[in-house]
């Protein structure tokens, strides 16, 4: 497909590489199984996991889906901003989506602590396996962005990227937008479904 900017036709292509593509899409088939396998345990318990669900505090779930959307926002900005070649925004850009990564390691951590110190652990019930295994792998994914984000923050100080020379930032992005939806995701599917 060609795209028309200013006269000129350029080649449309996925932002990145191509392997991080094939990443995103092996990691989220992965977490499709466990929310399919989420839903099989749910027909066969049904009170038991809307029992549990009542227990997780919706206003965490919803802060730490704000947290994320403004995080993967930030980095939207900061991939716009690259190819306008505005590069001094950008280290700020970073830095806030990094700022609101942790913000959610902070806000899961309170979480689980509560949890754990009602006497609620993945060996609780069966929701409680999958709560804490599911938000758990994204926590870690969590981290891995975090890592990824100071990597990006670090180059963008050093004004590596360009308009011409985006690419690095650009699967960073991705796989920080993953992430993102997979709590979108993981959201509705723990604290809402009745």
């Amino acid at each position: 497909m060609v795209a028309v900017r200013g006269g000129s036709t350029t080649p449309r292509r996925l932002p990145g590489v191509e392997g991080v593509w094939v990443f995103v899409a092996a990691d989220m088939s992965f977490f499709a199984l466990l929310f399919v396998s989420f839903m099989l345990g749910r027909q066969d318990a049904v009170e038991v996991y809307e029992a549990s669900r009542q227990t997780l505090d919706v206003n965490f779930g919803g802060i730490n889906t704000l947290i994320l959307l403004t995080s993967s926002w930030l980095v939207v900005l900061a991939v716009e901003a690259v190819k306008r070649n505005e590069l001094k925004n950008v280290p700020h850009l970073i830095a806030g989506a990094f700022l609101l990564g942790a913000a959610f390691k902070v806000s899961k951590a309170l979480e689980y602590g509560g949890k754990i110190k009602a006497g609620i652990t993945m060996l609780s019930n069966d929701f409680y396996m999958y709560y804490f295994t599911l938000t758990g792998i994204h926590l870690l994914h969590v981290f891995g962005g975090n890592i990824l984000l100071i990597v990006l923050w670090n180059k963008a100080r050093a004004r590596q990227f360009t308009k011409d020379n985006c690419v690095v930032l650009e699967c960073g992005a991705t796989y920080w937008h993953m992430v993102d939806l997979l709590w979108i995701v993981l959201f509705p599917l723990l604290y809402l479904l009745r």
